[in-house]
């Protein structure tokens, strides 16, 4: 058997507030091609740790309740999405930080599919949409 690795390019691209487009920005991502970030900070504790990896899906369907990257006050931020009695807010799960209000979803730029611990196999969480609020 040979078990050479095979190298792939994988394209890295820094941002900065200054020059922060959507996600697809000047890499060869399509908008079909999920992503996957490392998470900074505590304000998605408990259920997302700093370190932890997650996978956007770019054209992922945004319902109430899904986990997402927007694109908010010129930066892009990792909350929850939830529907309000008028509009829409971004929550962050830490009660340390306030909700953000949004004026539209247009904001989303991906949905998080999955997260995964680094170095541990078998850590992976799925979030799927709930077809019910599809």
């Amino acid at each position: 058997m040979d078990f050479t690795k095979k190298l792939i390019d994988i394209p890295v691209v820094t941002r900065t507030a200054d020059n922060a487009p959507p996600l697809t920005g000047e890499s060869s991502c399509s908008g079909s091609d999920p992503v996957a970030l490392m998470v900074l900070g505590d304000s998605m504790e408990p259920e997302f740790m700093e370190g932890e990896i997650i996978v956007i899906e770019l054209d992922g369907h945004v319902t109430d309740g899904s986990y997402v990257i927007a694109w908010h006050n010129e930066e892009y931020i990792f909350r929850q999405v939830i529907k309000r009695d008028v509009g829409w807010a971004l929550h962050a799960l830490n009660p340390a930080y306030p909700d953000a209000p949004i004026a539209s979803l247009d904001e989303i730029k991906g949905v998080i599919t999955l997260k995964k611990k680094p170095g541990a196999r078998k850590s992976v969480k799925y979030y799927i949409p709930n077809k019910a609020n599809a």
